[in-house]
């Protein structure tokens, strides 16, 4: 085996975020290596942690147990701890032991940096929407006849449903800007033969903003709702 390498950057719209990309493996002779790092951003007021393991090709549970004992610090100090760039094989040890119960991780550095920007507050859609037309509220009247008009105007019941269920299914927001959860959900439910790939391809498109999101994110969203098999999404489909 070969040791471990730590290369530090900052990152993100403010660039208070810190890029930890590690190469080679963590284990019970490395993961020291990582603490002493997390330990020295920590005390430098540093909350905002990516780690790219992009390079690293293993990792024992007390390699994943350096970044677990620095969570709760993390955490208390409104910051957080994002893996991003797990080969499938060190993923599968991460899943297998379920620290992905208690790590947040992402396919690549983009979306953890957008969820760290988005956590305080930034718009990450603004040039999405400055590119889209404004409608005016007061745009799309719509009328509400007296009972008196009713009574006499005769109008059926059909016709009342099909402008209640308009305006239900069509409200005033803007679909870009709406948390990733959120817009998968719409999806599931316009479509709940969609898999994975399909959700993923239709998330990155004019509609959601285009949402870069990788397919173990959409995998472990899908999984924490109860939506990971396609009998479940037809469930949540119908329940709407």
């Amino acid at each position: 085996m070969q040791g471990i390498e730590l290369a530090l950057n900052q990152i993100g719209t403010r660039g208070d975020i810190a890029l930890v990309k590690i190469k080679g493996y963590i284990d019970t002779t490395t993961s020291s290596e990582v603490s002493t790092k997390l330990t020295e951003l920590i005390n430098d007021g540093t909350y905002q942690l990516i780690i790219d393991m992009g390079g690293v090709n293993y990792v024992s549970s007390a390699g994943w147990g350096a970044f677990v004992g620095e969570i709760r610090t993390i955490r208390e100090n409104s910051g957080d701890l994002k893996i991003v760039q797990m080969t499938p094989d060190v993923f599968e040890v991460f899943e297998m032991l379920e620290f992905n119960r208690i790590l947040d991780y992402y396919e690549t550095i983009e979306e953890a940096v957008n969820d760290f920007d988005i956590s305080i507050g930034l718009d990450i859609t603004t040039s999405m929407q400055q590119r889209q037309p404004k409608v005016a509220p007061d745009s799309v009247e719509v009328s509400v006849p007296s009972p008196k008009t009713l009574a006499k105007s005769g109008t059926n019941k059909s016709e009342r449903k099909t402008k209640s269920r308009f305006l239900f299914t069509k409200p005033n927001v803007n679909e870009a800007t709406l948390p990733l959860v959120e817009k998968i959900k719409i999806l599931v439910i316009e479509n709940p033969n969609d898999g994975i790939k399909q959700l993923k391809k239709k998330l990155n498109s004019r509609r959601f903003g285009f949402e870069s999101v990788g397919y173990f994110k959409i995998r472990d969203i899908l999984k924490k709702y109860n939506l990971e098999t396609k009998q479940k999404r037809y469930r949540f489909y119908r329940s709407r």
